[in-house]
């Protein structure tokens, strides 16, 4: 919710960019959120604090059953009443779409419990693990398990997934993607590819072989590969 139509159109736009998202409606007031929140299951608001007549933290405190909620503003003052609500999130304008994604990813782990739906090392667990994501493809939401992907490449405004069956092409940049899975089980290795640790079948200083296919590795991520191969 938010009385701005910029605001409203960027956050229109992170929404549409993010698989996982489904857009509900869009409101400008309190009265409209209500509505909306009484007819349909949300559950994640974005609302802009500071609105006309009534700032939405009350507006909040009005609500019985108030889904997730993840706060904007242009205003650092209301941050801390904000966190006083259980908001999942703040975010100060002007959003940028890698904060929008890290504030979008919190509410996924709250929900998420991966170990009823893949079978995973629980050595390598954390908090960032999913067991799948979906991606925009050919307009189909298309599920993907995460154990599936053996490498994710870059391609100008697109990815393209690499499973052990199929190739999916997504309208969405690669650093997305990155924030989605765990950095104990993926690795960037170029500012093009993200690939499968378990995946790897042999590697040197400058490519990993995965697949039967051989991936080069850039100068700026060759440490955190060695790193993450106990080089």
């Amino acid at each position: 919710m938010d009385d701005e139509p910029p605001a409203q159109q960027l956050i229109q736009k992170y929404i549409m960019s993010v698989p996982s998202l489904e857009l509900a409606a869009v409101c400008a007031n309190a009265v409209d959120a209500l509505a909306v929140l009484q007819n349909s299951q949300v559950g994640l608001l974005f609302l802009d604090i500071q609105m006309p007549h009534i700032l939405n933290t009350d507006f909040m405190r009005t609500l019985t059953n108030p889904p997730k909620v993840i706060f904007t503003t242009a205003f650092r003052k209301y941050a801390l009443e904000g966190f006083e609500l259980d908001a999942v999130d703040y975010l100060l304008k002007p959003i940028s779409f890698e904060r929008f994604l890290k504030a979008v990813n919190k509410v996924t782990r709250l929900h998420h419990a991966p170990a009823d739906q893949v079978s995973i090392d629980p050595s390598l667990k954390d908090e960032h693990c999913e067991a799948f994501i979906y991606f925009r493809s050919d307009r189909r939401m298309i599920k993907i398990n995460v154990d599936d992907i053996v490498y994710i490449e870059s391609i100008k405004d697109y990815i393209k997934v690499i499973t052990k069956e199929k190739i999916i092409i997504s309208k969405q940049p690669i650093s997305s993607i990155e924030q989605m899975i765990s950095p104990h089980l993926f690795v960037r290795i170029h500012r093009s590819f993200i690939v499968a640790i378990n995946k790897i079948e042999f590697f040197t200083n400058q490519t990993i072989g995965i697949w039967k296919h051989e991936l080069p590795i850039s100068r700026k991520y060759r440490l955190d590969v060695e790193k993450h191969l106990n080089v």
